[in-house]
């Protein structure tokens, strides 16, 4: 079976106080790690609804990633720190800082290496396990603002729309840099579940599949479309939002979209077609993700200042029962 729609869903008590800025399930349980521009990192047990462990930085946090077993979470954000922390202990260690705010944060079980991405337009490398835990650092062209891991290779999007694929056996140089296939300012990237390729969503409501190998017959493959977008009826004006968060499932490898119009839309990539729409949230849709077997989806509604500083509603986590 090829396709997935939304069942019921609840609200996840004691959400973090400001944006969501990102939401990760473990890859062996429905535990729920929770970063926030409040300052906090909170795990929560979403099977019985329980805070476990929260954590803070001394400014938002940006971006956060499990280690291997989930035992250990890392953090980064506007504080500059990159921070791992012990689930079970709380123990924290700095493992370093950037020159500006890390946004970008991602964990290679491979590798046993920490990837972070910064504001500063520097890729760093970290080894947990060492006493100096700079392994390496890569100077790019332009802020990172969206990262993803596939297997071995690590896809990190820029300003200026670079798109930088590496492969992480030899940081030396990228395998690949690209210019991004949408017109305006990348906003994340996700990887595809079977290695080959990754989808990218931008600030224009459009969203590209694109495909790791340089063929030609590869190349021809990939092709982007327009989403998360609305005309009002009366006027003909159509409104165009940011799409903030790209989810795969896990089984199906179906992918979720989610946009600042608080819409969800679940999409075929290989049908090239539209799936499903979820009812509109109250807000947009910061940040989410699927759970280990596909079971659950996490659904950050949040604010993300598209409209300045105004009044809105409170951020929450739905957690979205997903049918078969």
């Amino acid at each position: 079976m090829a396709s997935t729609s939304g069942g019921g869903e609840k609200l996840l008590t004691n959400p973090p106080g400001d944006s969501i800025s990102k939401c990760l399930f473990a890859s062996n349980s429905n535990n729920l790690l929770v970063s926030s521009w409040d300052k906090t990192v909170r795990l929560y047990d979403v099977s019985s609804d329980v805070e476990k462990v929260k954590y803070e930085h001394k400014a938002a946090v940006l971006d956060c990633a499990f280690s291997e077993d989930c035992s250990t979470a890392f953090s980064g954000g506007l504080d500059r720190e990159l921070l791992m922390v012990d689930l079970e202990t709380s123990s924290t260690t700095v493992l370093g800082s950037h020159k500006s705010a890390i946004r970008c944060i991602e964990h290679s079980e491979r590798a046993k290496m920490v990837f972070s991405g910064s504001w500063d337009s520097t890729l760093d490398m970290w080894d947990p396990r060492a006493h100096n835990a700079l392994a390496g650092s890569q100077d790019l062209q332009g802020k990172v603002y969206a990262m993803c891991l596939s297997e071995w290779r690590l896809v990190v999007g820029t300003s200026g729309r670079h798109v930088y694929i590496y492969d992480i056996r030899n940081m030396n140089e990228p395998e690949q840099t690209r210019e991004s296939s949408l017109k305006q300012q990348t906003r994340c990237i996700r990887s595809h579940p079977d290695g080959s390729g990754y989808i990218l969503s931008s600030i224009e409501g459009r969203v590209a599949v694109e495909y790791f190998d340089p063929a030609r017959e590869v190349q021809d493959k990939k092709y982007a479309f327009k989403c998360h977008r609305s005309m009002d009826i009366n006027t003909g004006v159509q409104t165009v939002f940011p799409v903030n968060a790209i989810a795969f499932h896990p089984t199906y490898h179906t992918f979720a979209t989610g946009g600042c119009d608080g819409v969800i839309n679940i999409w075929d990539g290989n049908l090239k077609k539209r799936i499903c729409q979820f009812p509109a949230y109250r807000m947009g849709i910061s940040a989410m993700d699927f759970n280990y077997d596909g079971s659950l989806l996490a659904v950050a509604v949040s604010y993300t200042w598209e409209l300045g500083p105004v009044d809105h509603d409170r951020d929450h986590i739905f957690i979205r029962t997903v049918r078969s």
